[in-house]
């Protein structure tokens, strides 16, 4: 048996079925082969984003996979392998490398060398004896353990070689852990005392698949939950505990009851500071429950730490409350919540339903989520704008159907995330929503999405301008038109082969999303531009000036 035979039967030990790429690496045909399906895309980076969202929607148990060539391939890898490690996603990344002589001789490109700061694991193949082993170690490393990218090297001359003897490979195993028993008393006796404990969860509740315990735990608490946005879609939206996700933008609920609590329950989340995250409120008691122990005490101190899978953890939790407490608490959190909630849409309801051109983006994605069936689609949002726009507002109802990122911002990755959801659930609506920034990066992989046949709804907020920086540079936009952009994307979309259309009337909104809808029923990429005002307000500073 050739390597590259090896490599593709390992994959399809492990499950793997899509293989995301760009060539030449000899792993996609003998994955092809194997009756692996490669999917190519126009530049890795996009591959990368489509591998990462099968991990994200499977909760880790399909790995996405990606392969891409040694020197120009890898280093252009590079961003959507960074942008996986921070977001804590399991994928698994296979470049080829230079021929062992040439892998360590300047200034050949090594992936392993050069990403192994920012994977979980990288590792070279030196030997075809080897195979089974290493492979071992990066697929334990996905399945066990805080995600991450793991990074196995193929150098192109042990393609030609043979593995001695049959090849001997089992599936690694996943293995949970869960936190001392001691800890979970403490946590769950500090819980049932407080007064007014707050749940923030994280997307380790998605990975644990920990939504039952988790809404469970609040509802026995009477606790408010805030998510991250990597965990949004972890608690329903619609709950009467739910206080909403929160990045850069938020909406006033979480900060309202964060600044009120007395306890701040972390449950499956980082704590991580960030510009797009929610900051702790100083003061606060804080009970952290994460895989990681590396992240306990890492930005918030923790007065009480629970390491360990967050669906063991609140299992655990759950049943020393439930010996406390006996029966669920009443409060008067949820109908607090929902006075502070109405307020703030009140507030908002002059843009959410503007008439005014060009378009409000908030009355294009407040129709949006009065257009679609919310509990059947899969949403992403992209950096900037669009993300701002988007999460506040956005109502989920079931886990896992919105893909929130933000520890690190690169534009254009909601796109990547949009086609390898669509791959992963076929039967969902999976949406990207983008602006006239991000699509200038990642944009010529939207003739990826009609090529391999990924009918995705692709919403573009388009200013023809990058909005954001407006304030910031005031002298280049003056003088230079530095943040001037323009296109017609929705022509493009149509150049592709896939369904364009460009939106200028507030009355067009709905009827242009449900033919967008019909088009990807029938098995058409869709991309849909407004046109659209340069919108500054964000919920947290709108809200702030009440």
């Amino acid at each position: 048996m050739k390597v590259g035979e090896a490599i593709a039967e390992i994959l399809k030990r492990e499950g793997v079925e899509i293989i995301f790429g760009y060539p030449v690496n000899h792993v996609l045909e003998a994955a092809a082969i194997a009756g692996i399906r490669p999917v190519i895309v126009r530049q890795e980076r996009v591959g990368l984003h489509m591998a990462d969202a099968m991990s994200r929607v499977s909760s880790g148990r399909r790995i996405g996979v990606f392969a891409m060539q040694h020197g120009p391939g890898s280093e252009n890898s590079m961003g959507g392998v960074a942008q996986a490690y921070s977001e804590s996603v399991p994928i698994l990344v296979l470049p080829m490398g230079y021929a062992r002589r040439l892998a360590h001789i300047d200034p050949n490109f090594n992936s392993v060398a050069s990403m192994r700061t920012f994977t979980k694991s990288a590792e070279p193949i030196t030997s075809p004896a080897e195979i089974a082993n290493i492979f071992r170690r990066a697929f334990s490393r996905l399945r066990n353990g805080r995600g991450g990218p793991a990074l196995v090297e193929i150098p192109v001359d042990l393609f030609a070689e043979e593995i001695p003897g049959p090849l001997v490979y089992e599936p690694a195993i996943s293995a949970r852990y869960g936190p001392d028993i001691a800890d979970v008393r403490k946590a769950a006796a500090a819980l049932v005392e407080a007064k007014h404990p707050v749940i923030y969860a994280g997307q380790g509740i998605h990975y644990a698949r920990a939504w039952e315990p988790l809404k469970r735990l609040a509802e026995l608490l009477a606790a408010p939950v805030a998510t991250s946005l990597q965990g949004k879609s972890a608690f329903p939206e619609d709950h009467p505990l739910s206080l909403g996700s929160g990045g850069l933008a938020f909406p006033p609920t979480i900060p309202h009851f964060l600044e009120k609590a007395d306890w701040v329950f972390g449950a499956g989340c980082s704590f991580t500071e960030t510009a797009f995250g929610i900051a702790m409120p100083k003061g606060k008691k804080f009970i952290h429950a994460t895989l990681d122990p590396n992240h306990l005490n890492k930005d918030v101190r923790a007065d009480i730490g629970l390491i360990g899978d967050a669906q063991l953890t609140l299992d655990a939790l759950c049943a020393e409350v439930e010996r406390l407490i006996k029966q669920p608490r009443a409060s008067s959190a949820a109908a607090e919540i929902s006075a502070i909630r109405k307020k703030w849409l009140d507030d908002w309801m002059p843009k959410l339903t503007s008439r005014e051109t060009p378009l409000s983006p908030y009355r294009v994605l407040w129709d949006l989520q009065h257009t679609v069936d919310v509990a059947n689609t899969i949403i992403t949002h992209d950096a900037g704008s669009p993300r701002d726009q988007l999460a506040p507002f956005w109502v989920t109802k079931e886990p896992l159907s919105y893909l929130g990122w933000g520890k690190t911002t690169q534009l254009g990755y909601g796109l990547g995330l949009a086609m390898g959801a669509k791959l992963a659930r076929p039967e969902k609506l999976c949406i990207n929503v983008w602006g006239d920034a991000a699509i200038g990066f990642t944009g010529m992989d939207f003739e990826t999405a009609v090529r391999e046949r990924i009918p995705i709804l692709s919403i573009l907020l388009n200013n023809f301008s990058m909005a954001m920086e407006l304030p910031i540079m005031p002298v280049s936009t003056e003088k230079y038109r530095s943040t001037d952009i323009s296109g017609d994307y929705a022509a493009m979309a149509r150049a592709f082969g896939g369904y364009g259309e460009r939106v200028t009337d507030p009355g067009e909104i709905v009827p242009a999303i449900r033919r967008g809808i019909e088009q990807t029923k029938k098995g058409i990429p869709a991309l849909l531009e407004f046109i659209t005002s340069k919108e500054l307000t964000v919920s947290k500073q709108h809200y702030g000036k009440k």
